[in-house]
């Protein structure tokens, strides 16, 4: 909640979103009016924000065909819900399971791609949602149900403008006209309707005629559902279709007239001429050599009065000079005559060699030679390349564009191959040509020439009159830009020359001097140099005979420190810890105190010996037979007498003899791990295990006692040295020493040192200070 109240009885402050914005003393004046109202004003805010705020109402179902394509394509577009019951009026299999649904309001697509066909006549129920369509809302995401059947609704009467501007869309309807082409494909009869000036496309089943183009020119009425064919990506109408559901739908009324053929022929000029005979629905009969062909598109054929244009769709193919036969139906397009849905015959004569018609740009301009085989000089001032799609003969063309300028008229040339024609293009701009071919011209309703086009028959319809002269303006103009470059570039070459050069004598005056003042210097700093040099090399001299000497006494310190950690302090620890025994075991056993003296008398003796060998060094070791495990075994004996600590020594490999620093520090640090577990650990049992590896060599000092945390005796910050002593004594062999201890566990002490690089040098200088741990 946005509100919240501090101190309930109201006599403090009150909150809005947390923050206090009213505070008062519990006993002034304006507490004892403001508080009242305030906590009315905060208990209606609070009420307020408590009721819950009502949802959006679902949308409602829509219920009838008239709901769903009365929607605008934005809301049709959310997906609304549809429930609709109808009669299916068309169901082609072009429509892969769609189907038209009409019920008392209207009707609707219905898209059941993956559902099964129903048939026209079905009762059926639908139930999806609503989306924008192509065109016109459609249903989609359909469940359908068949209910039943029953007849179809009837068609409804309408005018050709209504159904041509799409309203009529998925509505039954009937109209009437007259056929200007049929086509069979596939299950259905095609076919093109005309009527009113308006043309639309009847797909119906197939009917009892053995010639669809017997069909042609007749009156017929159809009954059917109106679609319409699309631009889906703009949502505009292109053309109408009506889909007939049955042959019984698709009604002759007047039969086509007897073989058009038969008529007499008429001059091509005199089609939209005045006849008084003249039937909308009559076709014409004509005859006249053929000039150009464009297959699937039109035809030009030209006779003594003229030419002429007919579009067809036909595929049969004819040569430019033979001599046909057509029929069509005769129309106006942008005021001039041309002959539509037209039909070809041979007529067996031979062929014609064409002779193109000279025509000034004057009769052109009043409308003259439309369709003709005509010839004109120009001048080429461009030509263009592409490629286009063409109805039969392959998916693409290559088109050539040549535009062309006689006095004040611009106009094109082309002509389709299949590939690229380069001498076409070849021909060089400026060149005056001569085009023989089809003149094409659009007219105004003044029957001026607005524009020219000119359908070449083949390539070679382009000769060249006269090349243009080398020194056309754009070249004379491209001369002059090339020249006046050059100029600008020379010009600016010299004055960029002359600074370079004033520059580089500036330069080269301030180098001389910088020479002069350089050597000088450098005279200076040769003298400062060898000045200097020589009191370094004093100065290294003294310094390296300090360090020498200072190297010299910290070794030899080191190493009588070492010495006598390792040798008299270890043996004092052991004197020490046997009169410790002989003074305990003298009051109860006299004898055994004795043993603990004498062997705390040859410790004194021993230790003799080894501070005579530290301080002179006067034992050698390599003249004598030295047996580690027996040295180890030994001394641990003589430190662990009397402390009732059993020691146990294993060898492990083949037992040789290593060299002389191994032995010593392994020795070494045998005792002093064996000292250590006398003095802290507190055990009963301590097992020395020598492990003779062929690159390597381990010692293993492992005692049962009391253990401890290798953590907390890491240095001399306790006062203790022997680990850390032994550390750096493996460190210094490359070797490396791992304990393992914790509380009552016992601890055990590895050493691994490798036996393959071993520095030639005495024990002694090995070694550095180290004391107990």
């Amino acid at each position: 909640m946005p509100f919240s109240l501090i101190n309930l009885d109201f006599r403090d402050a009150w909150v809005f979103n947390g923050t206090i914005i009213q505070s008062l003393p519990p006993d002034s004046p304006r507490a004892k009016l403001a508080l009242p109202v305030i906590r009315l004003f905060v208990a209606c805010l609070w009420i307020f924000a408590a009721r819950p705020v009502a949802a959006d109402p679902p949308p409602a179902l829509l219920t009838n065909a008239l709901d769903v394509i009365s929607l605008p394509a934005e809301k049709a577009a959310l997906n609304l819900p549809v429930k609709v019951k109808g009669i299916v009026t068309a169901s082609d299999p072009t429509l892969k399971g769609s189907f038209f649904l009409q019920d008392a309001t209207g009707g609707v697509f219905v898209n059941n791609i993956n559902g099964r066909r129903p048939e026209p006549g079905d009762v059926m129920e639908v139930s999806g949602v609503s989306v924008a369509g192509a065109y016109a809302p459609t249903v989609s995401e359909s469940h359908v149900r068949k209910l039943g059947t029953a007849p179809l609704p009837s068609a409804g009467l309408v005018p050709l403008e209504v159904l041509m501007s799409g309203a009529e869309d998925s509505q039954r309807v009937e109209v009437s006209g007259i056929v200007r082409a049929a086509r069979v494909d596939g299950p259905h009869l095609v076919v093109d309707v005309a009527s009113g000036g308006f043309r639309f496309c009847v797909f119906s089943p197939l009917l009892a005629v053995t010639d669809p183009q017997s069909l042609v020119a007749a009156q017929v009425r159809v009954r059917g559902t109106a679609a319409e064919a699309h631009n889906r990506s703009l949502r505009q109408l292109i053309a109408i279709q009506i889909y007939v559901p049955s042959p019984e739908d698709f009604i002759i009324e007047k039969p086509a007239p007897a073989n058009p053929f038969d008529d007499a022929v008429m001059p091509l000029n005199s089609i939209a001429q005045y006849r008084r005979d003249n039937p909308s629905s009559r076709r014409v009969h004509v005859r006249g050599t053929v000039t150009l062909q464009r297959l699937g598109e039109d035809l030009f054929i030209q006779d003594a009065s003229g030419g002429l244009r007919i579009k067809s769709r036909e595929a049969e193919r004819f040569v430019p000079g033979e001599v046909i036969e057509a029929v069509g139906f005769p129309e106006i397009e942008n005021y001039l005559p041309v002959l539509q849905d037209g039909v070809f015959k041979c007529t067996g004569r031979p062929s014609v060699a064409l002779q193109p018609k000279p025509a000034s740009f004057e009769e052109l301009q009043d409308g003259l030679h439309y369709a003709d085989f005509i010839v004109l000089d120009a001048k080429l001032i461009d030509h263009v390349v592409r490629k286009v799609h063409v109805r039969t003969g392959g998916p693409f063309a290559t088109q050539t564009v040549l535009m062309l300028q006689s006095t004040n008229v611009v106009f094109t040339a082309e002509v389709q191959t299949p590939d690229k024609q380069a001498e076409l293009t070849a021909i060089p701009i400026g060149s005056f040509v001569r085009v023989s071919g089809i003149c094409l011209t659009e007219s105004g309703d003044d029957g001026k020439m607005k524009s020219l086009q000119v359908l070449l028959p083949t390539p070679d319809s382009v000769s060249i009159l006269a090349r243009p002269s080398w020194f056309t303006p754009q070249r004379l103009l491209i001369g002059f830009l090339i020249l006046a470059s050059i100029l600008i570039v020379i010009a600016s070459w010299t004055v960029l020359v002359s600074k370079k050069n004033s520059v580089l004598n500036f330069l080269i005056q301030e180098r001389e001097r910088a020479q002069v003042e350089l050597q000088h210097a450098h005279d200076q700093l040769e003298e400062r140099v060898k000045e200097r040099t020589a009191e370094l090399k004093f100065q290294i001299t003294a310094r390296k005979e300090s360090e020498v000497q200072f190297k010299a006494v910290l070794g030899e310190r080191t190493r009588l420190a070492q010495e006598l950690h390792d040798t008299l302090e270890q043996t004092l620890a052991g004197i020490a810890l046997q009169l410790d025994a002989a003074a305990r075991m003298f009051p109860r056993n006299p004898e055994n105190a004795t043993n603990s003296l004498e062997l705390a008398r040859n410790l004194m003796r021993q230790s003799q010996i080894e501070v005579r060998r530290s301080v002179w060094d006067l034992r050698c070791r390599a003249l004598e037979q030295f047996d580690l495990p027996g040295a180890l075994l030994r001394s641990g004996r003589q430190i662990t007498y009397g402390t009732g600590i059993e020691v146990e020594v294993k060898t492990k490999g083949a037992a040789r003899a290593l060299p002389e620093v191994v032995e010593e520090n392994l020795l070494r640090m045998g005792q002093e791990a064996l000292t250590n577990v006398i003095k802290h650990s507190g055990a009963n049992h301590a097992t020395i295990e020598l492990e003779f590896g062929e690159d390597n060599v381990v010692l293993q000092i492992k005692d049962d006692g009391k253990g401890f945390q290798p953590e907390n005796c890491v240095g001399p910050h306790d006062g203790h040295f022997g680990l850390l002593g032994m550390t750096e004594r493996a460190k210094r062999l490359e070797g490396q020493v791992i304990i393992s201890s914790g509380l009552g566990s016992g601890t055990t002490i590895r050493v691994e040192i490798p036996l393959s690089h071993q520095p030639e040098v005495p024990p002694a200088e090995l070694v550095e200070l180290s004391s107990d741990a």
